[in-house]
């Protein structure tokens, strides 16, 4: 990797000489970690699809702008899921699991189109996925999505459900994983890049997201011995900070070095996210030492990102607007790594 010739050597002569981990430690030195958006970022940004909701966009056309390429179909007639709720397993129709899923995943004061949105991606994300093998098809936690049952139905989600009624999303004709999170940050993110060694999925690509429902901007400082402690065994001698490697489509880290005095390690941008309590794998670094604020090494070439435009509706004829066998829509894995879910705070995907 290209670095300065100088500053290796300077810190490796500090860290050499007798003392010079003390001395180090004695810097105060703070890792800055400045990022944008929550959760893994494949799939519908719940806060975005409040934000298309509020500027006139239909639940059809929200989910058409996050699943690329899909149109809206029907479930089977008389579908179930199996639900690991503690040690129990329930078996539900797929209706009433909805109803217990739409508002423990979201606002219930959200608009209707946005409601509707969830309802939709939530019954489409349990017919497509299948953790338990035989025994369940999904977790009641955000190991899947948060299903509470009766104790979570308000009347505006209960709505959401029935004028949605069966409705899926499909690519080419089939239901496919509709994966969600909270908060994007202004675009999304392609699968793989996310769900590390994950197959490339055509629906799944990272898209504008032009509306957030609040700041998704946050940033924290995390001190050098905490970092190091939460980066164990990734660290080689002590640690110097973090280089990004490269980033997806979004400015989300795909792949980083944790750079240490006796060499560096590399590790993926999910990885580096769950080790260090992040938000999101959207981050940029910088180190403080005093009164001195340096920005870590970038070799992935995105240096900021410009927010999209917003965007008006797209045309309501769209073909994603009639779900298939149906008139107009009603309502107008790899094994699992620590931040990826299809729920808006964790979960595991399966390609």
């Amino acid at each position: 990797m290209a670095r300065s010739t100088i500053a290796a050597l300077a810190c490796a002569l500090a860290c050499l000489a007798p003392g010079g981990a003390a001395a180090a430690a004695a810097t105060g030195q703070t890792l800055i970690v400045e990022g944008a958006g929550d959760g893994h970022g494949v799939g519908m940004s719940q806060d975005g699809a409040l934000g298309y909701a509020e500027h006139g966009w239909s639940d059809a056309q929200i989910l058409a702008h996050y699943y690329t390429g899909t149109t809206l179909g029907q479930a089977p007639a008389g579908a179930t899921i199996k639900v690991l709720d503690g040690s129990r397993v329930l078996k539900l129709a797929l209706e009433r699991y909805v109803r217990g899923v739409v508002a423990a995943e979201m606002p219930s004061s959200w608009p209707l189109a946005a409601l509707e949105a969830q309802a939709i991606a939530s019954r489409t994300y349990a017919l497509t996925t299948d953790v338990g093998g035989s025994r369940f098809d999904v977790y009641s936690d955000t190991r899947s999505q948060v299903f509470r049952g009766a104790a979570a139905e308000t009347a505006s989600s209960n709505a959401a459900v029935a004028a949605t009624a069966g409705q899926v999303v499909e690519y080419h004709g089939q239901p496919v994983s509709t994966y969600y999170f909270a908060s994007s940050g202004g675009m999304t993110e392609d699968n793989e890049n996310s769900f590390i060694g994950s197959t490339p999925q055509p629906w799944l690509r990272g898209v504008p997201d032009a509306y957030e429902g609040r700041s998704a901007d946050w940033r924290v400082s995390i001190g050098f011995a905490t970092a190091a402690s939460r980066l164990a065994g990734l660290v080689r001698g002590s640690l110097r900070g973090i280089e990004v490697l490269r980033r997806g489509v979004s400015p989300r880290i795909v792949a980083a070095e944790v750079l240490g005095t006796r060499g560096d390690v590399q590790v993926s941008g999910p990885e580096l996210e769950a080790r260090l309590g992040l938000q999101s794998a959207w981050a940029y670094f910088s180190v403080r030492a005093g009164g001195r604020v340096v920005r870590e090494p970038d070799l992935s070439g995105q240096r900021g990102f410009a927010p999209p435009a917003p965007e008006a509706p797209p045309s309501t004829t769209s073909p994603a607007a009639t779900p298939t066998g149906a008139t107009t829509p009603q309502g107008g894995t790899p094994a699992p790594s620590p931040a990826t879910s299809a729920s808006a705070t964790g979960g595991a995907p399966a390609f």
